[in-house]
């Protein structure tokens, strides 16, 4: 599969970023889209709150200029955080007084957001998620009582 360029820098980017544990949702360096733009936090200012997805002042600028970092949008920036914080439990805009997960750094909680962030990148650049598993092993989820291997049908029961 051909990925668009900046959807395959930016998976790279997230896949270095988790293995090297180089990835935090609480960091603006190296939470999700600081890792994308090359682990700069520029990108912070383009909204008041870290996790929400309205463009503050500067951010409303830039994005009627038509301005891109690493190929993405003031707008796809700010979704793309809002969603990596929420699948690692964190309540958004992120602030002190709000929710989040007991144990941030865990693999497990980081693998939640890395996976959310990979299909969301995914959608907006209207590719099938690259991490979707059902065709590996030829899984079908259509029927929920039976599932397909190979023209073999195994039924549960």
């Amino acid at each position: 599969m051909i990925l668009p360029k900046r959807l395959e820098s930016a998976i790279n980017k997230l896949y270095n970023a988790f293995h090297n544990n180089e990835l935090n949702p609480e960091c603006c360096y190296k939470c999700a889209v600081g890792n994308i733009l090359d682990n700069k936090d520029s990108w912070k200012h383009l909204t008041d709150s870290h996790g929400s997805i309205k463009l503050n002042y500067l951010g409303r600028v830039h994005q009627n200029l038509g301005r891109k970092f690493n190929g993405y949008s003031p707008i796809e920036l700010l979704q793309m955080e809002a969603v990596f914080l929420r699948a690692c439990g964190y309540s958004i805009p992120f602030g002190k007084f709000g929710n989040k997960p007991k144990n941030v750094l865990t693999k497990h909680v980081l693998f939640l957001g890395l996976c959310a962030i990979v299909e969301f990148l995914c959608q907006i650049d209207d590719v099938k998620n690259v991490m979707d598993y059902s065709e590996i092993f030829d899984y079908k989820q259509h029927e929920p009582d039976r599932l397909t291997y190979h023209s073999q049908e195994l039924i549960i029961q």
